[in-house]
């Protein structure tokens, strides 16, 4: 069957136009080292003005939850957060809620299943087998970069001892950048501990980090690359990835020796005007491995009192960093969003899910 095919275009905040191609192939089944299948769906993003940039999704039962819904055990201490009552679920055993609200530790727990699981595939099987682990590390970039247990799975899936150099990376303001007036500051922690013969062995670069912008994983691996020199292959564990940051990075050079490839959960967000950050699931099926979970997400999430689709500007990235560390910030941005938008809170949408 051929590619699907998705053209796209927007203009940056440069004022320069994008115009590029979305391709994604037929997800292919593989064997997950916990017993279970999943599949992969290779693609690629061509730009006018680069070489593209490589990509990976990934479906199995842990990536399906974190990006669609799920049916589980009703967790009081979680309703009391979304704003639910005890009265209200105390007849109620099972609730389905959507990723956005799998929050903290059962989201920590939840993302390194699915990253095991993702490591198991055979696009980065054949990757890892042509290494040793002397030739490996891993960039997992603060905050949310370091929950996504990278090292754990290439311990667990391969037995390997990696060195883990954690990234500070975030923006700042300079007036003097021409247009944005930030720029992208980054610490890099105990690479000073690593000697010469360490960082020459070094041929691959897992860094880990969603993204939204782009715009600090561009620099963060033009950074590495400085100072990492004979790495010729960076893997970018990426859960949460939209069109636009991933089209910064296929425009962005990083040398004609060194292959870039970005690993995504499921399927890829909208992040073009006016949305940005609010990046929700794009209402296409082609863009899903599994259509009918993302039809059973966007039931979920239903219609707001004047008829708008609520999964049309619902954040699959909600807080992005905070669901992880702040679960009632979550709230906060997840209900500032929602008032703003379609005059609800997410409690009277739990609600109604609830009958």
């Amino acid at each position: 069957m051929a590619p699907f095919c998705y053209p796209f275009e927007f203009i940056e905040a440069d004022k320069t136009k994008v115009h590029g191609t979305l391709e994604l192939d037929e997800p292919l089944p593989y064997q997950q080292n916990s017993g279970g299948s999943g599949f992969y769906r290779p693609g690629k993003i061509f730009l006018e003005d680069s070489p593209g940039l490589d990509l990976v999704l990934y479906h199995n039962p842990s990536t399906a939850t974190f990006m669609y819904t799920r049916c589980c055990q009703v967790d009081r201490n979680l309703l009391d957060i979304i704003g639910l009552t005890a009265e209200e679920i105390e007849r109620i055993e099972t609730i389905r809620l959507p990723g956005q609200l799998c929050l903290g530790s059962d989201r920590s727990k939840l993302i390194g299943q699915a990253i095991r699981d993702l490591f198991a595939s055979p696009v980065l099987g054949q990757t890892i087998a042509a290494y040793s682990q002397h030739n490996l590390a891993i960039f997992p970039i603060a905050r949310e970069g370091l929950k996504y247990q990278v090292a754990e799975a290439l311990y667990e899936d391969y037995g390997y001892y990696c060195d883990e150099i954690i990234l500070d990376a975030h923006h700042v303001f300079d007036s003097s950048v021409p247009v944005y007036n930030r720029k992208v500051e980054m610490t890099l922690f105990k690479d000073k501990d690593l000697d010469r013969k360490q960082k020459d062995n070094i041929s691959v670069a897992f860094i880990a980090d969603s993204i939204a912008s782009g715009m600090v994983l561009k620099e963060v691996i033009a950074r590495v690359k400085e100072r990492f020199d004979k790495i010729n292959r960076v893997e970018v564990i990426a859960p949460l990835a939209t069109l636009r940051g991933l089209s910064r990075i296929a425009r962005s050079d990083c040398g004609p020796d060194t292959t870039v490839r970005v690993h995504v959960f499921e399927t890829l967000l909208n992040a073009l005007p006016p949305d940005y950050y609010y990046s929700a699931h794009y209402d296409i099926p082609e863009f899903h491995i599994r259509p009918d979970l993302e039809s059973e997400y966007r039931r979920w999430w239903g219609q707001d009192p004047t008829g708008k689709f609520i999964a049309d500007t619902a954040c699959a990235g909600y807080g992005w960093s905070e669901v992880f560390f702040s679960p009632r910030k979550q709230m906060e941005m997840i209900n500032g969003q929602l008032g703003e938008r379609h005059q609800m809170n997410i409690a009277e949408i739990v609600r109604r899910n609830l009958i």
